[in-house]
């Protein structure tokens, strides 16, 4: 056997030895910030091995969900009731910056939302990037998402929305699916966009499914091409936990940009 060959070999033979051998690197959760929102604090979480972010997500307690109040002011464009930065970890190996939460107490055109429901985008621009959003940008995204389109909506006192862009948020594209429905939405998956390009995805839950305190599940289809870097979630797990209590947003399957 030439030596070359069998230095091969060994070589081969000590690595895969070596691997087994040396403990791998323990999972650990990060803490995020945390925010009060009805009474109750929301935080942002990640769960990491080594440099490698393997989840994130944040927990909701059930005391914000059923805290939030039954009517509210209407302001144009909306404002957050809460603005998350995500932990450091997960914001360096993701690009997924920021949590923002609003409360529609009334719901939103289209039809189906039009029931008492949060928003939580999850933000793969930064805070200022999304404060600076005009909706003057009208390009969207070509294609669109498989199952997915992006409506012009029109607001009642604010006019037309194209592409349902709303300023310091972004272009929403909705599951065709919902769009077509004839009662009220439960939980479904928005997709936002700005100037073409993708830039958060968005569970939209309504008020009365939370109150259920069941898990649920959502997928995320790939957004498009969007900022070098960023790493995307294909799934959202919402574990309803009686210890909380309240529901832990898992995110995992950061496989694509």
């Amino acid at each position: 056997m030439p030596s070359r060959t069998l230095a091969t070999i060994v070589f081969a033979g000590m690595t895969a030895l070596l691997a087994t051998c040396l403990p791998s690197t323990p999972e650990q959760e990060i803490e995020g910030p945390c925010k009060a929102v009805y009474g109750g604090q929301i935080c942002t979480w990640a769960r990491v091995s080594g440099p490698a972010v393997l989840a994130l997500g944040a927990t909701v307690p059930m005391t914000a969900i059923e805290n939030a109040p039954g009517e509210a002011p209407m302001l144009w464009p909306p404002l957050p009731a809460a603005v998350i930065p995500m932990p450091d970890q997960a914001r360096a190996s993701t690009g997924i910056d920021h949590l923002t939460v609003y409360w529609e107490p009334m719901g939103h055109p289209p039809g189906p939302f039009l029931t008492p429901h949060f928003d939580f985008h999850f933000y793969s621009v930064s805070d200022s990037a999304r404060r600076a959003i005009t909706c003057s940008e009208t390009r969207r995204p070509d294609p669109a998402p498989p199952g997915y389109v992006l409506p012009d909506v029109e607001i009642p006192g604010i006019g037309m929305l194209p592409g349902l862009c709303v300023a310091g948020m972004g272009m929403h594209a909705l599951t065709s699916s919902s769009m077509e429905a004839t009662t009220p939405f439960t939980a479904t998956m928005v997709l936002g966009y700005y100037d073409g390009k993708p830039i958060f995805f968005e569970p939209m839950v309504a008020q009365a499914a939370l109150k259920e305190r069941r898990s649920f599940s959502l997928t995320i289809p790939t957004l498009g091409d969007g900022t070098p870097g960023v790493k995307y979630p294909t799934h959202l797990e919402a574990v309803y936990g009686d210890s909380l209590p309240g529901y832990r947003f898992v995110f995992t399957g950061f496989s694509r940009e």
